[in-house]
């Protein structure tokens, strides 16, 4: 699917390798036969919740389905489903996702194929729809091939996300992966470096030993606390955003853009 808006990297007009439809919203499925038939027919489901302790053949099937597809699921108890909805939803409420998420193996293949050095972006745990769609906003201005979240603790996409990324999410390749630890194991294969963005680095953005150019995925943490301490561990590069004032942390997708501007300078540069 073509979008005329979709424009190359160097902005000539080219249409990119990548386009989503545009979703106003993130709509609710309810019942058990409903969230099935979905799975079935391919939909993409951002989350499913189902009625804890049940054990019927739907449900199971259901949970299979979702773990193959890599949709997180959650066991609640009864009030959080009437909570979610007052309608009839038989211990089951799902919800379709407003994009299409991209299996990341075959964007990284696409994008060598190309002859394109990758520039992606990966996110861990960032939570706060607002602040995902203002780093997607970010990534899509600076370049970024995609983007990698983890399936569980990550922002839901919704109409949200989808309105602070000011039209980003139909543009940028969405990667939801079950594992962050393989997934950055699988980028380094690929010969990816993965640079981790984080105050707990001792080299800063300002040093010129800091190359961002080439195969490069940026890891950026939560708003909480940051990379994880088992994903900072397996980063090729740390680097830190230099700061002079006295509140010594920035904004999650401040930050990306903060870095993610560099590395676009960088590549320009070259």
């Amino acid at each position: 699917m073509e979008n005329r808006n979709n424009r190359d990297r160097d902005g000539g007009g080219k249409p990119r390798h990548y386009t989503q439809p545009k979703v106003d919203k993130m709509e609710m499925v309810f019942g058990l036969r409903p969230i099935l038939e979905a799975l079935h027919a391919g939909k993409t489901m951002e989350k499913i919740y189902l009625l804890k302790g049940t054990k019927h053949s739907i449900s199971q099937e259901i949970t299979e389905l979702a773990r193959e597809a890599q949709i997180p699921i959650s066991q609640v108890p009864v009030e959080k489903l009437d909570q979610l909805t007052r309608k009839n939803h038989q211990g089951a409420v799902g919800y379709l996702s407003a994009i299409s998420y991209s299996p990341l193996d075959e964007i990284v293949a696409s994008i060598f194929e190309k002859g394109k050095d990758p520039l992606l972006l990966v996110l861990d745990r960032v939570t706060d729809v607002r602040n995902f769609g203002a780093i997607a906003r970010n990534a899509e201005c600076m370049g970024v091939d995609a983007i990698v979240i983890p399936s569980r603790g990550a922002a839901q996409i919704n109409a949200d996300a989808l309105k602070t990324s000011a039209g980003a999410l139909s543009l940028i390749p969405v990667c939801r992966e079950q594992n962050l630890k393989d997934t950055l194991h699988f980028l380094k294969q690929s010969g990816i470096r993965v640079v981790a963005c984080t105050e707990k680095a001792e080299d800063d953005l300002t040093d010129t030993t800091i190359d961002l150019t080439g195969p490069v995925a940026v890891l950026m943490g939560s708003e909480e606390d940051g990379i994880s301490p088992e994903y900072l561990k397996r980063a090729d590069v740390r680097v830190k955003i230099p700061m002079v004032g006295q509140v010594q942390s920035l904004n999650v997708s401040v930050a990306s853009g903060i870095i993610l501007y560099e590395a676009l300078r960088q590549r320009k540069a070259e």
